[in-house]
Parts: structure tokens; sequence; C-alpha cells
């Protein structure tokens, strides 16, 4: 059984999401039904999510789906297959952009519903006191056994 705090390393093992497309630095904390992650990627000028030498506040979504399918993993007790975002509520987006963003980034989600065909959970993204963006997303994980 893993322990907190997970590091990159640990949590590349349990995502779908390899090299520079991990953005998560570190799992602070979890329990069965949300998770704590922290990362300073938001501020690397090689992060892949970057655009016109900026990163927009919305790509703090691809931090947010990391966070559930890293929560998901640590609850199945091996590596999240890949799934699908089906729908995304209530996101509020309080900033215009993250890579001038000082400190870390806390990343946390709550699981609302999680079963073997997907997930719900609420996420918000802040840095100290300051949030981010926050909201609620669905994602469908495909069946083991559906054709690539």
């Amino acid at each position: 059984m893993l322990t907190p705090p997970l590091g990159a390393a640990a949590i590349a093992g349990l995502v779908p999401h390899q090299g520079s497309m991990c953005l998560l630095d570190r799992a602070l904390s979890w329990d069965a039904a949300e998770i704590l992650c922290a990362t300073d990627r938001h501020r690397d000028p090689a992060n892949p999510l970057r655009r016109d030498g900026m990163l927009p506040a919305v790509c703090g979504l691809e931090f947010a789906f990391q966070a559930m399918a890293l929560h998901g993993a640590l609850n199945a007790g091996g590596a999240q297959r890949p799934g699908f975002v089906s729908s995304l509520r209530e996101v509020a987006l309080e900033a215009e952009r993250l890579d001038d963003i000082p400190g870390e980034l806390r990343i946390a989600a709550t699981a609302l519903m999680a079963e073997a065909g997907g997930f719900i959970y609420r996420f918000a993204i802040t840095a100290g006191d300051r949030r981010l963006l926050h909201g609620q997303a669905a994602v469908i994980l495909p069946r083991e056994d559906a054709p690539a």
C-alpha cells in the first residue's frame, strides 16, 4: 500500500500520462473520497500545454484530470487506464493564465461517484489563498476488453 507523499516517478507509474505530460509533482494526501496534489510544472517553459509563450488557465483542467486519474488508481490499487472526459460542469476560471502564478499549485479533487465505467469529481486549483479554477468533471473509462 502506498503512503503519502508520492513523488513524480510514483505518480507516472499510476496515471496514463507519461513524460512531460505527467503534470503532477506530488500527491500530498488522499483517502477514499479525495486527493490533494501539488505541482510547480505550471511555470515550466517546456510545459507541453504552453501556447504562444504562456499557459492559459483552462489548461488547469488537465492538472485536475490527472489528479482524478491518480486518485482512481490509488483507490483501485493499480494504474488507471485512459479515459475520456464526457462532461464539464460549473467550470469557473478565476485567472487568465497559470505560468505567471508564483509558488506551487494545489490540486484538490473530491469523488462524487466512482465505478468501473467512470467517475465524477469536483475539483479546485489554488495557489496560496487564491482560487484559480474549479468545477466538476465526468470521465468515462472504456471497458478493458473494448477495441482501441
